[in-house]
């Protein structure tokens, strides 16, 4: 299974060196550069690092930015015919599996704030605070552990003693040894949709009715929160129907192998990559504070 990997879930495409390999490489190093920016940004300004807000931006910077650097080092790898030994590929397939689902975890904690800070104002300082704030990153990446714990679990539970000292193109798709093991990924992953989806639909409800029963500049400024989680929506969206990817992957090959490959560049494209640069634009941009404080930092104001 190893061999029909893509770079969805840091696997790997079999197509030789391409305009498609060049375009992700052009954008994946662009947006390496956007979020490093904005991470020199964040970590400048004292005040970013005690609102909730702030922080959990910072995360997804970081775990996207992990994510990028990891997947493109197993593109280079693999269309270099670079063979690791399989303990090595369980440890940067660990951290890929990991960092690939506290993306959408954090989108959906950070809704959350935005849902308290404009439904509970009264008690987002209490709930949001330094200390909670701490938490919430913990109980983020323990939630996002449960796919990686599980996948590796069933895989060393399967897997021969001598197969950790052999060499192998690395990708998530290695642990995969029996077709059970996937059915029981894709209905983790699908647990994982739902019960996002289900979070995200609930704030955005509240928080509309919010905004309708304010008036003045407390509309405006709910508007612009219900604004704020129609782009983590869409972000997380986006993330969410990656965890779907194999399921539609699975089905086109058995139609066709180059239908299965061609599908999997673009999911990697549409479903990994950019849900990945919508963050520098959601608070990158569109936030006034971060943002006066961005153009500082490159001279701007």
């Amino acid at each position: 299974m190893a061999n029909n990997s893509s770079l969805v879930d840091g696997g790997y495409l079999l197509y030789p060196i391409n305009d498609r390999v060049i375009i992700v490489l052009v954008l994946v190093m662009f947006f390496l550069v956007i979020n490093f920016v904005l991470l020199i940004t964040f970590f400048k300004n004292e005040c970013f690092g005690t609102a909730t807000r702030y922080v959990l931006f910072a995360v997804t910077l970081l775990s996207d930015s992990l994510i990028l650097f990891l997947t493109n080092l197993l593109l280079f790898l693999t269309y270099f015919h670079v063979n690791v030994q399989v303990w090595l590929c369980i440890i940067v397939s660990a951290v890929i599996l990991l960092y690939f689902t506290v993306t959408p975890v954090t989108l959906t904690a950070m809704t959350l704030e935005c849902y308290v800070a404009i439904c509970m104002p009264l008690r987002h300082g209490e709930l949001c605070s330094t200390h909670n704030t701490v938490h919430s990153i913990l109980i983020i990446h323990g939630i996002s552990s449960i796919t990686c714990i599980v996948i590796l679990t069933m895989f060393f539970a399967s897997a021969s003693p001598g197969l950790y000292v052999e060499y192998t193109i690395c990708s998530v798709e290695v642990f995969i040894l029996y077709r059970w093991q996937d059915h029981i990924r894709l209905s983790i992953r699908q647990l994982y949709f739902f019960v996002m989806f289900i979070i995200i639909v609930f704030c955005y409800v509240k928080i509309m009715k919010a905004a309708k029963a304010a008036s003045g500049e407390n509309k405006k400024l709910k508007m612009k929160g219900l604004r704020t989680v129609v782009l983590h929506g869409f972000q997380l969206l986006l993330c969410l129907i990656s965890l779907w990817c194999p399921l539609i992957e699975s089905v086109a090959l058995q139609i066709s192998f180059k239908l299965y490959m061609d599908i999997r560049y673009y999911n990697y494209i549409l479903f990994s990559i950019a849900p990945r640069c919508l963050s520098p634009l959601i608070y990158g941009l569109r936030d006034e504070k971060f943002f006066h404080a961005l153009k500082c930092l490159i001279g701007l104001s």
